[in-house]
């Protein structure tokens, strides 16, 4: 019954849907809320982190997790700038702004490949930003990321180079026990373990009996027993489901990409009030799925809720948005 709790969870937010469109909220609510949300977790992680000298703050869960959800709301925030005009663009740049910080100052390292992607999406979908004041604003919000590196109160530097570091020491041999060495260890684990049983649906008890064999025969380092996970979603779904839990989970990400490509494709020359959202729909998937390449984002019922119910709600407002569009053309 455990294992059924999280997707039947998610499935249950189909609801969020229903109530989108049958409410037909506003989508500046969306949007403010993700501005205040942003911004009101920069403040408390800056806190912890420069005010209570906490070297990897979490706020009030995982230091991992919160990064994460913070630099996702921060980057939906961003896409909040096709809805708004003039000189409020700034609203929701100024909540892109504080999800980059908030990520930043717990030191999460995973995010900063999500950032590269939705950099990438952004040059692809760059002409939905008609307005000068909204192209500068994504250009700000990216150019501050790269000048995070630059200031070494950030930590950014010095977390990428002990990344690269960390990486030269496992391959030479050398000290494993650290965040990349245990997550390379485990990776190795799990591509053993994979190449196994290539179609096998596990469960947890058998899996960790499976590593401590790996352990004992020392093809592994005994500290990988004490994962939790394997620090990547798609290694943990080849691990405990196979190749059909893998296409399952796939789809959960798969479906929901084509359906925001799909608003964005046939709505050309659509206004923001179609587009906006749809963008917002693909960082957020977009978003989760780089984070899971270092990080199990899944594993948290907080962060699958958090997942399925914004992606229901931005696939309402879509939807509201086009039936809106119709009736008016």
């Amino acid at each position: 019954m455990r294992s059924l709790e999280k997707p039947f969870r998610m499935l249950s937010c189909v609801t969020v849907l229903m109530a989108v469109l049958a409410v037909r909220p506003s989508r500046k609510a969306l949007w403010y809320g993700l501005i205040v949300g942003t911004v009101s977790g920069a403040v408390f992680i800056c806190y912890q982190r420069w005010g209570l000298g906490i070297e990897r703050p979490g706020g009030l869960i995982n230091s991992i997790t919160f990064g994460d959800l913070e630099l996702c709301m921060g980057m939906m925030s961003l896409a909040g700038v096709l809805d708004f005009k003039g000189r409020n663009v700034l609203w929701p740049a100024l909540g892109a702004v504080a999800g980059l910080v908030g990520s930043v100052a717990t030191g999460t390292r995973g995010g900063w490949i999500a950032v590269l992607f939705a950099a990438l999406l952004f040059l692809r979908y760059g002409h939905f930003l008609r307005t000068r004041v909204a192209r500068a604003s994504a250009l700000l919000v990216f150019s501050l990321l790269v000048g995070t590196y630059f200031v070494d109160q950030t930590g950014a530097r010095e977390r990428f180079n002990q990344g690269i570091s960390d990486v030269k020491t496992y391959f030479d041999g050398g000290q494993a026990f650290t965040n990349v060495g245990v997550r390379l260890e485990l990776w190795k684990g799990a591509v053993m373990l994979i190449e196994q049983h290539p179609f096998r649906i596990a469960g947890t008890r058998q899996v960790e009996a499976e590593m401590k064999q790996l352990v004992d025969a020392g093809h592994l380092q005994p500290f990988v027993l004490n994962a939790e996970h394997f620090h990547n979603d798609i290694l943990q779904q080849l691990v405990f489901g196979g190749i059909p839990g893998l296409l399952v989970w796939l789809a959960t990400m798969i479906a929901p990409l084509l359906f925001f490509l799909r608003i964005l494709r046939t709505h050309e020359s659509a206004s923001p009030s179609v587009v906006a959202p749809a963008l917002a729909g693909l960082l957020l998937v977009i978003g989760y799925f780089s984070f899971g390449l270092t990080e199990v984002i899944f594993w948290s019922v907080m962060s699958c809720m958090f997942y399925a119910q914004t992606l229901f709600l931005l696939m309402g407002l879509c939807l509201n948005a086009r039936d809106e569009a119709e009736v008016a053309a």
